[in-house]
């Protein structure tokens, strides 16, 4: 038998009020000494309640601070100066409290516990942080969840355009499947079959997933857990193939050039609308869910610009030339780009 082994968070939580149970999953998982990172403002709004959790555990906390950079020599710093008694690095926060949090697990080879206080991202979940490298935005190995707890208490309370976030980011496994499977047929790339099965699996079970408004508890629930299992489908494939295709390589070139980016699932989210068009690969799905839970609406609000999707498109491929998506071969990118020009939805929602 020749199987790959794979990495799994051992403690899963993902429901109400499971914040205040932090120290108890901590406990069940063997760990007595801990260092806590919280995202700025953090502290404030969670702090007490995660100590005396901690606390009542008989956990301690050996160290615990805020953090608001995501620059590589930061991180490596702030990893040379932890505790030599540290069994696990804790983020409790946004996406660069988490990238930070689980690149430094990496460099000291311990166990990373991620705590989201929003949807916005499968970044919670995934073996890889977005750094800055040298003044640039870079994708680093880091280290896989060994614990995600998400209270959705909280992530019911952060702004609704997180939530729209990660709409948009769990939309992206449509087409980042079909580009996967597109490069595969024509060599660039393998595909494994069960890495597939995870990530269409994680898509199908949010998008059919029935609520009354985004803030539901099954609504939010479903989308952490979808997005959770999207990290679980990249550690099987060993790469990101199978929830990033071309429209992450739009978003991308966007954070590149634009002085301020819009969030990373609002740029994915409309960029999965126009390859799904280009792709004629349930467009109808992804517009009717973009419509139906309001992400339309909100995005209009931002003024996006059609010239700068434009430029993005002709950026993508350059930003993987290992990669063979769609948006490899010029004519899907002239596609695209006709689309962004006259396709009626993006031009009530791009200026």
């Amino acid at each position: 038998m020749n199987a790959n082994r794979i990495a799994i968070p051992a403690i899963l939580k993902v429901g109400r009020g499971t914040l205040r149970e932090l120290g108890g999953y901590l406990r069940d998982g063997g760990f007595g000494q801990v260092v806590i990172y919280f995202g700025n403002g953090l502290i404030d709004l969670f702090g007490t309640q995660v100590m005396e959790s901690l606390r009542k555990e008989g956990i301690s906390v050996l160290e615990y601070r805020e953090l608001d950079t995501v620059d590589i020599d930061d991180i490596i710093n702030l990893s040379l100066i932890l505790p030599s008694r540290t069994q696990a690095i804790i983020s409790i926060g946004g996406g660069k409290v988490i990238d930070a949090g689980k690149y430094a697990a990496f460099l000291k080879n311990l166990p990373f516990i991620s705590v989201p206080t929003s949807s916005s991202s499968d970044g919670f979940s995934s073996a890889s942080a977005s750094l800055m490298v040298h003044g640039r935005r870079s994708s680093m190995p880091a280290k896989l969840a060994y614990g995600i707890v998400v209270d959705t208490e909280v992530i019911r309370t952060a702004p609704e355009k997180f939530i729209y976030s990660g709409i948009g980011d769990m939309l992206s496994k449509i087409t980042a499947l079909y580009d996967w499977i597109f490069e595969a047929e024509r060599g660039y790339g393998e595909l494994n079959d069960f890495a597939v099965m995870i990530a269409k699996k994680a898509v199908n079970s949010f998008v059919r997933t029935p609520y009354q408004s985004i803030k539901d508890e099954l609504f939010l629930k479903e989308l952490v857990d979808s997005l959770a299992m999207s990290g679980i489908a990249n550690e099987i494939a060993g790469s990101s193939a199978p929830t990033s295709g071309s429209e992450h390589l739009i978003s991308h070139a966007l954070d590149k050039f634009l002085e301020v980016p819009q969030l990373h699932g609002i740029q994915v989210g409309i960029a999965t609308y126009i390859m799904s068009k280009v792709q004629d690969h349930r467009y109808i799905r992804v517009n009717t869910v973009l419509t139906e839970t309001g992400f339309w609406n909100y995005a209009a609000t931002l003024k996006m610009r059609k010239e700068d999707f434009l430029r993005a498109i002709d950026m993508a491929p350059s930003m993987k030339p290992h990669r063979h998506t769609y948006l490899h071969e010029e004519q899907y990118r002239e596609m695209a780009k006709t689309l962004v020009r006259e396709d009626p939805i993006l031009n009530e929602v791009l200026v």
